[in-house]
């Protein structure tokens, strides 16, 4: 069966990594959009929508259909990571690294569904509700990670610049996590629910609102430490664009998060608000792969040392970013 899928080039990879990327962080979107519109429980039960039915029925109404059309939206999440595997698997010369990282991007798709059924099953428990999230975040991540693995070579990974600046990179992405947890506490204790009836954290959102923000300014602070420490250092230009981009990304969320805590939380930015958390996500992974190398990346379907015509040199494809 194998043999009968041509072998992916390096831009066909790199396109299919790029559209998992992006499928993944549109489906952390849409599953906030669920929640924002109240239909987190449109479909009561699972993995049918309703105790006779798949498919959502007009007793359902409204938050029925926006609750099975998330659902439906999985599937052409699935169908992306399926062919970004399939091209992993058939990838020449084989790459071990890449198939593992393609095939987490694909068993996080079932994984991602069974939650979600966990989450319908709880009535929305706030902390299910938390991880499911957290876990899409996560992916996004893992996608980062995949793109850059087509990028570079199958040398054992060793450190681009000094310890130091390495460990304040670690420490950025470590905030950047505990920014994302934090996030997901305030929404879990405020009124969007996804559901009327949906239980809260019983944590004061006011409280956790400040704990959020606190963290925010200790990751800002970080960023910039880091991205002034970087373009002060010889290291790799893309750990100082991932820097840039990780500090950009921030300071438009923490706009968007002031603005929409002044206002009462309107569903519009909220919305953006998660789009952001998934640009934190993958800004913060592509910081943290800019501290090490793993060598030169060799093009797929040649030969050591050799490239094809009109192919780039190997220390261009290994310094490129994703």
């Amino acid at each position: 069966m194998w043999a009968r899928v041509p072998a992916p080039s390096d831009r066909t990879m790199l396109r299919l990594g790029v559209a998992s990327l992006a499928a993944n962080m549109v489906i952390v979107v849409t599953g906030g959009a669920v929640r924002l519109t109240g239909s987190g429980l449109g479909c009561p039960r699972w993995p049918r929508c309703s105790d006779g039915s798949f498919v959502p029925h007009g007793e359902l109404g409204y938050h029925g259909f926006v609750e099975f059309s998330n659902r439906m939206l999985t599937f052409v999440l699935a169908v992306v990571v399926i062919a970004t595997w399939v091209a992993a698997m058939r990838l020449t010369p084989a790459r071990r690294s890449v198939r593992v990282l393609a095939t987490v991007m694909a068993l996080g798709v079932p994984a991602q569904a069974l939650l979600g059924g966990v989450t319908v099953l709880t009535d929305l428990n706030p902390w299910i509700v938390a991880g499911h999230l957290l876990v899409s975040l996560a992916i996004v991540g893992v996608c980062v990670v995949f793109l850059r693995r087509l990028q570079e070579g199958d040398e054992p990974p060793r450190p681009a610049m000094r310890s130091g600046l390495v460990w304040l990179a670690r420490i950025t992405f470590g905030a950047a996590w505990l920014v994302l947890y934090a996030g997901t506490v305030v929404t879990g204790s405020g009124p969007h629910a996804g559901d009327t009836d949906a239980p809260r954290t019983g944590l004061d959102p006011r409280a956790m609102s400040q704990v959020h923000a606190d963290l925010v300014f200790l990751l800002v602070g970080l960023t910039v430490g880091c991205l002034l420490a970087l373009r002060s250092a010889d290291v790799p230009e893309r750990a100082v664009r991932a820097a840039g981009w990780l500090l950009a990304v921030e300071l438009a969320q923490g706009c968007v998060g002031f603005v929409q805590y002044f206002t009462g939380l309107p569903v519009v930015l909220v919305g953006f608000h998660l789009l952001g958390a998934s640009a934190v996500s993958a800004c913060a992974t592509w910081l943290l792969l800019g501290t090490r190398t793993r060598g030169a990346r060799r093009p797929s379907g040649g030969t050591p040392g050799t490239a094809k015509p009109g192919s780039p040199r190997p220390h261009e494809v290994s310094d490129r970013v994703t």
